[in-house]
């Protein structure tokens, strides 16, 4: 794309049901980009998306990796995925891989993969050089007592003791800490900057702690490790990232970010970058510029990573992929598409104002994209019994229905119908209430695709309970004949007894019954809101053309919903499917 060039259309999917809404991306963000691009001062732009591999991404990351990798996209520039594996104390090569899946389940891919780790040597330069110009020293300070000196908001902080110290002092204590010789926690490196500062971040902020932990890539080479915002600042600068992408939290941190790459000054020190010419890592060192945007939040959720493992931990709910998980490797295995994703993530757009959204904008999303999607199958979750009874023993047929009823294209399947089927028990009332229009003993309904059927006569249990209903088909009511249009109350749905599959179906439900699960009202603690009714398995029937489904392959259950095949445990021949999300909103708050 040309530096004058617009920003281009992106057409989603759109809330009426087949069609699709043009929706011109014009953010803030964007905007900067087209008039830095219009200026000249880039000729093309790179992003990149910076996970700490402490976790699992989710929800909340989509957002971000669709506006890095989708800026990228739409100016014709390119995205690395960097890992931010600076804290390996709480990394794992389990959460890097799932990183990965979820980029590229989202549809994206990087043009390099980084980590900051590539880095260490070069940021150990770079600190030094520090140290020489005056702007680092070594502080023997404990965690407590830096606090202590940090000073309030209304208060300037301290400068400590140590903060004059010989630049040759410097030089040889930070050598010592690469050494080893130091053990945790017993000194730091700090920037050397204005402990009045009215921004915290910028009194004299740590650069490099000692932690003696073996990292999953360089092993027990390094017993020191950088700060977030030194190593953050200065990868970035050392891959050339034109515009650095972060949420609202880090809008105080840009001055430091700032003083990181301005008295590093990578593009004109070639020497710091030896360390990557050495291993033939590419550089493009320049001045990067960090904005920042508001995060997603949705209600009902809680999307803190420490949280999150929490559940994890206790065992609240069955992994990181939990199917009530907000992660995306968890609404993955829930049914949600990267398509519903994205859709999301364009409604909600791009703003510097942080806010609370409803999670109906989420739910609404995945119902919109699955409605035009998702090809239709009949199922039965809670089964009743019916039988035809002027249909003979034994009687066996084919029904032709379409997989979409607003999409031709998608074709038409064999369903199988016989004189026995399983219906939904709530399509039956022996004692209707008002305005129930489905099935009642002496009523008529309509069987999908099938005729209209007459209820003679209830069969009960000894305990009372009815187990199965003995029915009348109209011979003349069916599909193309003179009494199929005749009027019925209800339609109901069905499938045949002889040939569906059985079925586990797991109805998920939100995780939390609160809106604000985050709060600490009463005392309690997120823990305290989960809801008990988040997840119910039940065993019902399918007819053969979902059993045969492949995993992760989306369905409407004609009027129950939309399920998934699960991920993992789906098979032909032992079906299992999830609950994505109701046809409408029927969350009532209430468990």
């Amino acid at each position: 794309m040309s530096a004058s060039s617009s920003a281009p259309i992106a057409t989603v999917p759109s809330a009426d049901a087949g069609g699709t809404e043009s929706v011109v991306r014009n953010d803030f963000i964007r905007q900067i980009v087209r008039e830095d691009l219009a200026s000249g001062k880039h000729d093309a732009i790179r992003t990149r998306f910076p996970p700490e591999p402490n976790g699992y991404l989710h929800i909340g990351h989509a957002k971000a990796i669709c506006l890095d990798f989708g800026l990228a996209q739409e100016f014709g520039g390119d995205c690395n995925l960097r890992l931010d594996d600076t804290n390996p104390a709480k990394e794992d090569p389990e959460y890097v891989r799932a990183i990965q899946d979820d980029v590229r389940w989202l549809g994206f891919e990087w043009h390099d993969l980084r980590h900051a780790s590539d880095y260490f040597e070069v940021f150990f330069l770079a600190a030094e050089k520090l140290i020489r110009q005056g702007d680092a020293f070594v502080d023997d300070l404990t965690a407590e007592q830096v606090r202590e000196y940090r000073g309030t908001l209304t208060e300037p902080g301290r400068p400590s003791p140590y903060r004059d110290r010989s630049v040759e002092e410097n030089l040889d204590l930070f050598r010592r800490m690469r050494a080893g010789e130091f053990p945790d926690g017993s000194r730091t490196l700090r920037a050397k900057i204005d402990m009045a500062s009215g921004n915290i971040n910028m009194r004299d902020p740590a650069l490099y702690r000692i932690k003696h932990v073996e990292h999953q890539n360089t092993g027990n080479e390094w017993p020191i490790y950088p700060m977030y915002d030194f190593a953050h600042s200065l990868s970035d600068a050392i891959e050339g990232i034109t515009h650095s992408l972060c949420t609202l939290e880090f809008e105080d941190h840009r001055p430091l970010y700032d003083w990181c790459v301005d008295k590093v000054d990578l593009a004109n020190s070639p020497e710091l970058l030896e360390p990557l010419l050495r291993k033939g890592l590419p550089n493009e060192a320049s001045k990067p510029r960090q904005i920042e945007f508001s995060r997603l939040n949705f209600n009902f959720l809680v999307m803190s990573k420490r949280k999150l493992m929490a559940l994890v931990q206790a065992g609240l709910v069955d992994g990181w992929d939990d199917p009530r998980m907000p992660t995306l490797q968890g609404i993955r295995r829930r049914g949600y598409t990267p398509s519903a994703l994205k859709l999301m993530v364009d409604r909600v757009g791009i703003s510097k104002q942080n806010s609370l959204l409803d999670i109906s904008i989420l739910e609404g999303a995945l119902r919109d994209d699955l409605d035009g999607a998702a090809q239709r199958r009949m199922a039965v979750i809670d089964p009743l019994k019916l039988v035809i009874t002027n249909l003979p023993d034994g009687h066996s047929e084919s029904l032709t229905f379409s997989n979409h009823p607003k999409d031709e294209s998608a074709g038409t399947r064999q369903v199988p119908f016989s004189r026995e089927l399983w219906i939904e028990r709530e399509d039956f009332e022996e004692v209707p209430p008002k305005g129930f229009k489905r099935l009642t003993v002496g009523g008529d309904a309509r069987l999908r695709g099938a005729g209209i059927v007459r209820c003679d006569e209830v069969v009960k249990n000894e305990a009372g309970h009815i187990v199965e209903l003995r029915c009348t088909l109209d011979p003349e009511s069916r599909p193309g004949m003179e009494g199929a249009n005749r009027k019925v109350k209800g339609t109901i749905h069905w499938v045949s007894a002889a040939d569906a599959v059985e079925a586990e179906i797991r109805l998920y439900d939100r995780l939390f019954v609160v809106p604000d699960p985050d709060s600490d009202e009463g005392g309690k603690t997120y823990q305290d809101h989960i809801n008990p009714d988040s997840r119910r398995t039940v065993t019902g029937y399918v007819e053969p053309a979902a059993a045969q489904a492949a995993p992760e392959t989306s369905f409407q259950f004609e009027r129950i919903g939309y399920f998934v095949a699960d991920r993992y445990d789906h098979a032909p021949g032992r079906p299992v499917f999830n609950r994505s999300v109701t046809l409408r909103d029927v969350w009532s708050g209430k468990v």
